[in-house]
């Protein structure tokens, strides 16, 4: 039962890494046609070398017909032929390797633009150094398919079909000794796949958690050194290395058993049977001439049929590995996408939506991560254009969660979110993104300069990243910097305090030119000279775009037009600050004095 499962997985796994490599070379698959038929060329010319070795062997040298002129044209022709051969199959080689990179290129290129479509779902389970090793490792190991594993096995393929038609021509009987040994050949492949396909996978798992565990310490060093974790988090590297070494020496000693050594001993039995039915065919008589250029002619095909089979096998080892490494890629291209990239509605519709409509309306939203067991419960609730909007609640109340579905990390029920009038999942990708800018809690800065900052890529206008800075409070501190606007800020803005990375990353939502502004908790990690420096942005942005702001900090939204305060997925309260407070024993009311007296 177990060997069946295995049996399918392999097949399987088998199945995506052709469709995923025949996608990848769509392109560029003449090459591979071409590079069939130029190897076909090069095998035709190494089949030609025995024959004239055996023409010199039957025509002069038995005979001892001394015909200079001829001989030294057959041996030139040996070389001639040889030379074009081996010059014909370093062109194929370098056409495979173009085709190679140029597919790995490509299907690198489409890995990393799936994974930045991907739900936000998928990354609350992925291991971020398993991704980084799909797309880096995994990929690369469908370069060495290309390169070696289908450039041999063509090759050797077609140097093996020459020999054989060419023994078949000389003595089918002889030919016939070498093809019943194919079968064997044959088995020792399938016994080296069942006994290395479990290693192999196992070893490339065992590959991505290495990968994950240095990418996670490597991120969190400084906790893990707080904490005095650096042995511990040493052991268990130790672990899942040693369970890699096991893996990989379950299949070298695979390797070692089944592949080199056993053709090599079939080899030596196929040379001994082919010299001893030559034996019996001379019946203890000298042979005669055409009988010593045959054997000549089977012993040297014999030696280049024996190293194709040798090569084909060898190249298994390679190929399961790639192909256990392809169907990860695989894998990873199956995961279904974000559904809002897929949204290609109609764009100027979306664009207007309704003016007179609330920015946000949410009608009777219910949501849950499992099922089972609600986040949020009938949350109805409409901000208008150009409102400023604050969300407060103790831990677990469902912010957060709140602005992932007002975000699309996650589906709403049709319906239950519009804006503009629109429902929310009706609005195709870029005309959502361009209007809606995110000021996150931990803001993420890239190891480039403070303008590559505000800018993302999007190519905007100096004037319009300087006018987002003012507008944020940042163009001083980014003037006072050494190259001001191209000072590189380091890897996530080392070189900044807290408070001028949020900055950051508040020009840069306003850099957009959003029409609805969503901050997440965005002044709890900053000192509270900066979250004054915020508030006066805030303050100055209001009317201008409609601003929701999910606060920890109470003081953040105090004078919001409204404070929505959620408990347990549900909206408890609701109002300006001044009428909140006026509820005795209200939430709002025990969780401002509770930060007041922890002021």
């Amino acid at each position: 039962m177990q060997a069946e499962r295995q049996e399918r997985a392999h097949a399987q796994q088998m199945r995506q890494a052709v469709g995923l490599l025949r996608d990848s070379a769509g392109p560029d698959l003449h090459h591979l046609w071409w590079a069939v038929l130029w190897l076909a060329c090069a095998a035709g010319l190494e089949v030609v070398a025995p024959l004239l070795g055996k023409r010199l062997i039957d025509d002069y040298l038995l005979p001892r017909v001394a015909n200079w002129p001829a001989m030294a044209l057959l041996l030139g022709g040996v070389f001639v032929t040889g030379a074009i051969a081996t010059w014909l199959r370093y062109l194929q080689l370098v056409r495979l390797s173009g085709l190679a990179m140029r597919s790995v290129q490509r299907l690198r290129e489409r890995v990393y633009g799936h994974v930045l479509r991907l739900p936000m779902a998928f990354f609350d389970r992925a291991i971020t150094g398993q991704l980084v090793s799909r797309v880096t490792n995994d990929t690369e190991a469908v370069k060495q398919l290309y390169v070696q594993v289908l450039f041999v096995i063509l090759d050797s393929t077609i140097v093996l079909t020459g020999m054989i038609l060419a023994m078949a021509w000389l003595d089918w009987r002889l030919m016939s000794i070498v093809v019943a040994t194919m079968p064997f050949v044959l088995l020792i492949v399938l016994l080296y796949q069942r006994l290395s396909a479990p290693a192999v996978t196992k070893a490339r798992q065992l590959r991505s958690d290495i990968n994950a565990q240095m990418a996670e310490s490597i991120g969190g060093m400084s906790v893990l050194q707080a904490n005095n974790a650096q042995r511990r988090f040493g052991e268990r590297f130790a672990r899942t290395n040693d369970d890699h070494y096991t893996q990989r020496v379950a299949e070298i000693r695979a390797n070692a058993w089944l592949l080199r050594p056993a053709l090599d001993m079939l080899n030596v039995v196929l040379l001994a049977s082919v010299i001893w039915l030559f034996g019996l065919r001379a019946g203890g008589a000298a042979l005669g001439a055409a009988e010593v250029g045959v054997l000549y002619a089977f012993i040297s095909y014999i030696a280049r049929v024996i190293e194709p089979l040798i090569q084909i096998t060898m190249q298994f080892s390679q190929l399961q590995q790639s192909v256990v490494a392809t169907a990860r890629v695989a894998g990873l291209l199956d995961e279904p996408g974000a559904p809002e990239h897929g949204k290609c509605g109609d764009g100027a519709a979306n664009e207007a939506g309704d003016a007179n409509a609330p920015a946000i309306d949410i009608r009777h939203l219910d949501f849950a991560y499992v099922d089972d067991n609600k986040v949020l419960h009938d949350v109805t609730l409409q901000i208008p254009q150009g409102a400023f909007y604050g969300i407060v609640g103790h831990t677990g109340s469902g912010k957060s969660t709140l602005l992932s579905l007002l975000l699309r990390y996650y589906p709403a029920r049709p319906g239950s979110i519009l804006m503009s009038g629109v429902p929310l999942d009706e609005i195709d990708h870029d005309t959502f993104r361009s209007r809606v800018g995110l000021v996150p809690q931990d803001p993420f800065l890239l190891a480039a300069s403070a303008r590559e900052n505000i800018d993302m890529g999007r190519n905007l206008p100096f004037e319009r990243i300087e006018r987002a800075a003012r507008a944020a409070h940042a163009h001083d501190f980014i003037l006072a910097l050494e190259n001001g606007y191209d000072t590189v800020l380091g890897e996530g803005g080392s070189r900044l305090s807290s408070g001028q990375k949020q900055l950051i990353a508040i020009a840069r939502a306003l850099a957009g030119e959003p029409r609805i502004l969503m901050l997440d908790e965005a002044t709890s990690r900053i000192d509270s000279a900066t979250e004054q420096i915020v508030q006066e942005a805030l303050d100055e942005l209001r009317g201008q775009v409609t601003i929701i702001a999910i606060a920890h900090r109470l003081s953040t939204i105090r004078d919001a037009d409204r404070i929505v305060v959620l408990n347990h997925g549900r909206i408890e309260e609701s109002g300006s600050h001044d009428a909140l407070m006026r509820i005795e024993g209200g939430l709002y009311q025990r969780l401002y004095l509770l930060q007041q007296l922890a002021a």
